[in-house]
This record gives C-alpha cells, sequence and structure tokens, in this order.
C-alpha cells in the first residue's frame, strides 16, 4: 500500500480543488490519501464525491498551534468536524487569517514591494487564506524565484520581516480537543529548521506524555540525519512515525507520494479513530 496523509487543496492554500486532488493521488499510484487543509474540513464534501474507485480517503485538518513562542503544525485525523469545541476553535484561527494576511501585505508594502491586497485575495480564492498565498504574490512580482524562497528571514519565516502572528491553539488544548472529537494527533515536520524556530525535543516529549499519537518523520523538509533521529525519538517516547508529502499542488515542488506512511502505522491510526473513518472510493462523479 502507498499511503500519504499530509495533502492541501484550494480549501487551503493547495493549487488542486478537492476533486483534483483525490484523481491526481490515484493518478500517482496512492491506495490511501489523507486531505488536510489548514484548519479547515471545507474540502471533504467535494473530495468524497469525486474520490475514484481504489483509492481511500482519510479526513482531516492541519492545526495552527503555538507553544513557548514557537509556532507549529498539529495534524489530526479521523476526528468529528461537527464536534463544537474543535469546530469553535478551528474557525476562530481561520477568522484571524484574513486580517494577518492584511498585515503581512501591509508590512510587505513598508518593505517597498508593490503587493496589493486585491493580488492576495486572488490568489487564494475560496482558500482560507495564509502565507503561501502571500508567497505566491511575490512570485508573481518576481521578489523571490519561487514560495521556498518566500519562507526566510527577509521575508515572511517566522519572525521575518513581514511575518505577522496569528490566533493558534495550544498544542495540548488541540490534542485534547482532538482526542475528544475522536480523532488522533500527528506533529507535523517537527525538524523543519528552514522554516524558522522549532520546538525542542523536551517539549516534544511533553506533548507525547500528553496523549499526541505521532511524529511526522519522512517529510521533504527533514534530511536523513533529522529523519534518522526523528525516527529514534518516536521509538523513546512510544510516538506512530508518519511520512507524508505535504502537497500543495503547483505552489510546491513535492509530488504526491514523495515520503509516505507504513501500512501498519496507518492501520494504527485507524484503530485509534472513534470520530470518522476512512471514505473507500466508489468511482466519482464530481467533474
Amino acid at each position: 500500500m502507498r499511503i500519504d496523509l499530509h495533502t492541501h487543496s484550494t480549501a487551503s492554500d493547495g493549487t488542486d480543488t478537492p476533486a483534483e486532488l483525490v484523481r491526481n493521488a490515484a493518478a500517482a499510484g496512492l491506495d490511501v490519501v489523507g486531505l488536510t487543509d489548514h484548519d479547515t474540513v471545507g474540502g471533504y464534501a467535494e473530495a468524497i464525491a469525486a474520490l475514484p474507485e481504489g483509492l481511500t480517503l482519510v479526513t482531516g485538518a492541519e492545526l495552527s498551534c503555538r507553544v513557548d513562542g514557537v509556532g507549529l503544525h498539529m495534524l489530526a485525523y479521523l476526528f468529528d468536524p461537527e464536534e463544537p469545541e474543535l469546530a469553535r476553535e478551528r474557525e476562530l484561527v481561520r477568522d484571524d487569517r484574513v486580517p494577518r494576511a492584511r498585515g503581512m501585505v501591509a508590512k510587505l508594502q513598508e518593505l517597498g514591494v508593490p503587493v496589493t491586497w486585491e493580488q492576495v485575495a486572488r490568489i487564494a480564492g475560496d482558500g482560507s487564506v495564509g502565507r503561501p498565498h502571500v508567497a505566491s504574490a511575490l512570485v508573481e512580482l518576481g521578489v523571490v524565484p519561487d514560495v521556498s524562497a518566500a519562507f526566510t528571514p527577509d521575508w515572511l519565516a517566522n519572525g521575518g520581516r513581514a511575518y505577522v502572528e496569528k490566533h493558534e491553539l495550544d498544542p495540548f488544548d488541540a490534542i485534547r480537543l482532538v482526542k475528544a472529537a475522536g480523532g488522533v494527533t500527528v506533529f507535523a515536520h517537527p525538524l523543519a529548521v528552514k522554516r524558522g524556530a522549532v520546538v525542542p525535543e523536551a517539549a516534544i516529549a511533553r506533548l507525547a506524555a500528553a496523549g499526541l499519537d505521532g511524529i511526522e518523520v519522512d517529510h521533504m523538509d527533514h534530511d536523513e540525519p533529522t529523519r534518522a533521529r526523528l525516527r529514534g525519538l518516536a521509538a523513546d517516547l512510544g510516538l506512530l512515525p508518519t511520512g507524508s508529502s505535504d502537497y500543495h499542488g503547483s505552489r510546491k515542488t513535492c509530488r504526491l507520494g514523495d515520503y509516505t506512511t507504513d501500512p501498519e502505522v496507518y492501520g494504527e491510526i485507524t484503530r485509534r479513530a472513534t470520530g470518522a473513518f476512512p471514505v473507500p472510493g466508489t468511482g466519482g462523479t464530481l467533474r
């Protein structure tokens, strides 16, 4: 089985619609794909309606969190999307995304970059606006060569010149809320140092003690020594080690299935989840 548990659609900051995403996942030879848009479940219905036969969809979200002044992303899988407390927290984060993006536009303009809110809003479309949309605007203007180059201290990296903070969950609260909604939590790209400051291993141990289920080990932002270090940490802390592409369509260079999750780990994730269940494809109808 080929299992990719971390992808994004136009419901947040990917460039594939949810329908395109699941069709592309099937074409890439995946057996299981996780839809984990930022702080939203808005792509679920379209993805399920278009789900090709032979592909299973794992519903999820990537939750924006912060601990000890450091931002982190928490992947939440197979939770009940209607659970009110978790839904309310996701809405608070989404509501803060527009003023945050406007703030980044204002900072960029102060730095002499001719970016406009209208440009960023056009790029985001109906998606949950975020830094990648601002980064794409910088690419359009020729300020940076690609989206990754915008995530530096010069521009949009955590603490960068044009960075603006947003409402974020405490990760311990996130773990509690996801568990209460019957879901499973995995710390996304925990040692992606090129994105900025990362959470120390002592904090990961605290999260594990609080009920964190896993950590994303195999990821494009982790080199081989980092993956080996994380695999050892997962073993020490009893965490499930996952692997995923973090696919964003054409917005990033990674491809669907570039990194995958072991079938036994996937099986354990599905065994722990009680809020929702993987959805098997029946042929898809949405075009």
